[in-house]
């Protein structure tokens, strides 16, 4: 853990208000969803389950969260509203971790859980249960009186027993608990050998964001069949978390009907996205990029520029360089300006505007520029990320170098040239 990372007790959460970025208040928590992991690994959060106003129950992702402080949740402001469900993989922390019963593993001393402690990881959004607080005693719900006659203590999660999955199931959630580190396109590649039904187990156990790295990875039929077995909203909510070219992709690839129904159910930006995207030749410059890159205005400081770029969510390519462009801010942009490399935000003062230090030589690319140019202006000039811009000067989104391999590789590549680490088999082994 980071040192100085701060501890939250989940007894202080259960009721405590959501606010937007702007402030306005979306609703209140009412639960944590977190996942256990094989032995005594401490569980991952995955995020919260906030009640709107309306009273209806949704997911907040923890990656959409962007501070825990002074009583209160601040997220991204992106929210889907869709009807929590909780998979069979996903635990309640409040609901079925509080009140449980579970065993030192020093003493093999029956406790209950009375709270349990939750921490960020150093650098990442990511948040894992790292504490239990529990009290010795007799087993049943305590009253108020026998709580304050057990002895309590503050023990790390791997100094109990009790919670996580057994050592030897053969559940989809131990084997995605033996894969947990691996890179998404090594997982990909376990998933690509695995039978069509133990494909569909783990597609299923995998979260949203997850399975969208993964499918991202896959060959095109192994992501067809994948996402025909998600229920519907299930697979809108996967789509959109998607890189927006990837997913633009795989729509396309989709019957007509199928297609539409799933644009349906998509946010209407993400929708809209898709759409223009799926709108250009797949092999064009349109048809390749994404349409989330970092975009700034030219009054936008250094320091501003690098907490963007710092963003752990970014890929590479996109965290190279920022857009500086007018109103508005999301693509289609304004007139586009200019772009600004990471290595010039390195080497300025954090006071310097990015509209002082743009980089306007380049010609950008057209959305209709072909794959042989798009690649020719990567080797040219040794890009990793270039603009796509339209004929009225709007920034369209960026090609990133590895969309431009992605494509000029053989359409059989994934299958092929698929390895497997050293020691790692589809089965787990």
């Amino acid at each position: 853990m980071a040192a100085g990372a701060p501890r939250i007790f989940v007894s202080h959460l259960a009721g405590i208000a959501v606010f937007d970025p702007n402030g306005d208040q979306v609703g209140r928590v009412r639960d944590l969803v977190a996942i256990l992991r094989v032995g005594r690994k401490p569980p991952r959060l995955l995020g919260l389950v906030v009640e709107l106003a309306t009273r209806r129950l949704i997911f907040l992702p923890m990656t959409r969260v962007t501070g825990i402080e002074s009583g209160q949740v601040v997220t991204t402001g992106v929210l889907n509203v869709r009807r929590f469900e909780q998979r069979p993989t996903e635990r309640l922390v409040l609901g079925e971790l509080l009140d449980r019963r579970v065993t030192l593993a020093e003493t093999g001393e029956e406790v209950t859980v009375l709270d349990i402690a939750i921490q960020q990881l150093p650098a990442r959004r990511e948040w894992e249960i790292d504490r239990v607080f529990v009290r010795k005693g007799r087993k049943g719900r305590a009253s108020a009186f026998r709580r304050n006659r057990g002895e309590t203590l503050t023990v790390e999660w791997s100094a109990v027993t009790g919670f996580s999955l057994e050592e030897h199931g053969q559940g989809a959630e131990n084997l995605l608990a033996t894969f947990e580190q691996l890179r998404p396109a090594d997982l990909a590649n376990v998933l690509h050998h695995l039978s069509a039904k133990r494909r569909a187990e783990v597609a299923a156990a995998l979260d949203d964001d997850r399975l969208a790295d993964v499918l991202e990875e896959l060959p095109e039929d192994d992501q067809i069949e994948i996402l025909g077995k998600l229920k519907e909203e299930r697979a809108a909510d996967v789509l959109e978390a998607m890189d927006p070219d990837d997913a633009a992709d795989l729509l396309s690839e989709l019957p007509e009907e199928d297609k539409e129904r799933l644009l349906s159910l998509m946010q209407p930006g993400d929708a809209a996205d898709m759409r223009r995207l799926m709108a250009y030749e797949e092999r064009t410059a349109g048809g390749m990029m994404t349409t989330e890159p970092v975009v700034l205005r030219p009054d936008a400081t250094v320091a501003d520029a690098l907490a963007r770029v710092r963003n752990p969510d970014l890929s590479p390519a996109l965290a190279a360089q920022v857009y500086v462009c007018r109103p508005p801010d999301e693509t289609p942009t304004g007139k586009y300006l200019g772009t600004v490399h990471f290595q010039r935000l390195l080497r300025d003062p954090p006071y310097t505007l990015v509209g002082s230090i743009l980089d306007d030589d380049l010609q950008p690319l057209d959305p209709e520029a072909a794959l042989p140019v798009v690649a020719g202006f990567f080797a040219a000039y040794d890009m990793v990320a270039a603009p796509v811009v339209d004929e009225s000067g709007s920034l369209l989104g960026v090609v990133t170098v590895d969309d431009v391999l992605d494509h000029m590789l053989p359409e059989d590549w994934r299958e092929t040239e698929f390895h497997l680490d050293e020691g790692v088999t589809a089965d787990g082994a």
